[in-house]
């Protein structure tokens, strides 16, 4: 593959997540953060009206308006519908200018950590989040099962890079130590795409561990649609962790609790995210997968 001749940083797809925004401005403001010698760096606040006035999105949610039939068809009139084919262009293969790589910066309400959301498994992307792993060993890998061609995320305008999803953060709010951490990884992706592009990063000295999204499960509910139970606690805040057949999953409002009924361990994450309530998702469920490089 070439050499990275761009690099987009993206914050502020969510209205509400002020990490994300609040990195995109400091980096505007000082430049110098996230220059490197052998590419350029961009910036884009991605939803700038649901940034003002602090909400998830104006009309929808514009991390689901990038599928291509989408993008294409003109009666999508939205606000974020509009905003992704303006994205669309910037980013777009047939744009000269178009980022080779992008980094979309989110938070979730949900016990993540630092989680790096690959964008494709792309042979770069892994030797990317190698290198990432191996300055941040805390840092955990997530794909998706969903083709990036196939996708409605922004994170799928391009199969190199993807989304760096951080929590518990509450929405609206911001978490120093966690904003901190985020920068740091940030840095550390620049600094990887530069010891790419000059020949030096560093071989995969062990496998990586990366969890694979396999779908999604709701809340408990009524003929009306009505919540009928909650996250269980011995489940609450345990995303990553490894949910067997027949562990507590949700509880009742009159203290029963629900069991997992799957036949296979599986690793919840985004377990109770605030966003996902009108989604109807109460968690997403992965598997585990060793990956060797060599």
């Amino acid at each position: 593959m070439n050499q990275i001749k761009r690099v987009a940083i993206v914050g502020g797809t969510h209205g509400n997540e002020l990490t994300g925004i609040y990195l995109v401005n400091k980096f505007d403001r000082a430049p110098e953060l996230i220059g490197r010698s052998t590419f350029e760096t961009i910036t884009l606040l991605a939803n700038p009206k649901a940034c003002e006035i602090g909400t998830r999105y104006v009309d929808i949610d514009l991390n689901r308006c990038f599928r291509q039939e989408d993008l294409e068809n003109p009666h999508l009139s939205s606000y974020e519908a509009q905003r992704a084919k303006e994205i669309y262009g910037i980013f777009s293969s047939k744009n000269t200018h178009q980022p080779k790589v992008i980094i979309d910066l989110h938070s979730t309400t949900s016990n993540m950590g630092l989680t790096f959301i690959l964008a494709s498994h792309h042979p770069f992307n892994l030797q990317l989040a190698a290198y990432l792993t191996s300055v941040h060993p805390h840092l955990k890998l997530l794909a998706s099962t969903t083709k990036s061609h196939d996708s409605n995320l922004l994170r799928s305008l391009s199969e190199l890079g993807g989304t760096l999803e951080v929590g518990a953060v509450p929405q609206g709010v911001l978490d120093a130590s966690l904003f901190q951490q985020t920068e740091q990884v940030v840095s550390r992706i620049l600094d990887g795409v530069e010891a790419y592009n000059q020949g030096t990063i560093p071989p995969a000295k062990n496998p990586l561990t990366i969890y694979h999204t396999i779908g999604a499960i709701d809340y408990p509910r009524n003929e009306k649609g009505e919540i009928q139970a909650m996250i269980h606690p011995h489940l609450q805040s345990r995303d990553y962790q490894a949910l067997n057949p027949g562990d507590p999953m949700f509880l009742t409002f009159d203290g029963e609790s629900v069991l997992y009924e799957g036949k296979s361990t599986v690793y919840p994450i985004f377990i109770n995210e605030a966003a996902y309530y009108e989604k109807g998702i109460a968690m997403c469920f992965t598997q585990k997968q060793i990956v060797s490089l060599e």
